[in-house]
């Protein structure tokens, strides 16, 4: 999966500059890039984003208070001029610190950071039981791995299919697949996430899965196709 990304930086041709290393790495996807912590906070609302590129000195709010405002921040690079806040920013657990002007090589290594966490984090999902908890119709209901069909995602709700019911549940689709094992569900879809041992089989565009005895169509968005036919490919012979 991409890590998707948000650019703050109050200057243009730092902007200019991450944009085009972005571009470059096909693992990243840029959302959004904005020049002041007002607007990435907006954008942090409505979107969902693993790394912040975040500049220090701007105005109204700094980098570092904007950091420190947000109760469950994504991962963060620091993008800056300005060496004297490195402690402080190392302090906020950032994954890298980055001096203007960044070159191409420096981006890539720290982007490489990320990467390691998340995968680190993913592992630590896929160590845990086989079965997690909700909460839907004022209960708390346990919910096997195995008996997951697809979720759905609609806009702060999740709807989870499992075999003879669905289950709608208050959360986020991003919430949701941090949780899940990611050897066994996938994103394929802003929409959709879908346990791949429920994959019956793909079709350009489409995965058919079989629901109630019945099949169900599930697009496939283009930004998650690849990590798609490379899990399948694994599992082909």
């Amino acid at each position: 999966m991409k890590i998707k990304t948000l650019i703050v930086d109050d200057e243009p041709l730092a902007l200019q500059v991450l944009e085009s290393y972005i571009s470059q790495l096909p693992e990243m996807e840029l959302v959004a890039k904005c020049g002041n912590a007002i607007e990435a906070n907006n954008i942090l609302q409505t979107e969902e984003i693993d790394l912040i590129c975040l500049d220090i000195k701007m105005p109204q709010i700094s980098g570092i208070d904007f950091l420190k405002s947000l109760k469950n921040p994504p991962f963060v690079i620091f993008t800056t001029a300005f060496s004297n806040y490195a402690l402080e920013s190392y302090n906020l657990d950032v994954v890298d610190f980055l001096l203007k002007p960044i070159s191409f090589d420096r981006f890539m290594k720290a982007v490489n950071k990320v990467s390691e966490r998340i995968n680190s984090k993913k592992t630590v999902s896929n160590s845990e039981d086989d079965y997690f908890y909700v909460k839907a119709d004022k209960k708390l209901i346990r919910i096997k791995y195995e008996d997951i069909i697809y979720i759905e995602g609609l806009k702060d709700y999740v709807i989870i299919r499992v075999e003879d019911s669905r289950i709608v549940t208050l959360q986020t689709m991003k919430s949701l697949t941090d949780k899940l094992p990611s050897d066994r569900f996938l994103r394929v879809h802003r929409s959709y996430l879908v346990n791949v041992d429920r994959i019956n089989s793909i079709m350009g565009n489409m995965i058919e899965v079989f629901e109630k005895g019945k099949t169900k169509f599930i697009p496939i968005g283009k930004n998650y196709k690849d990590e798609l036919m490379i899990t399948i490919e694994r599992k082909r012979i």
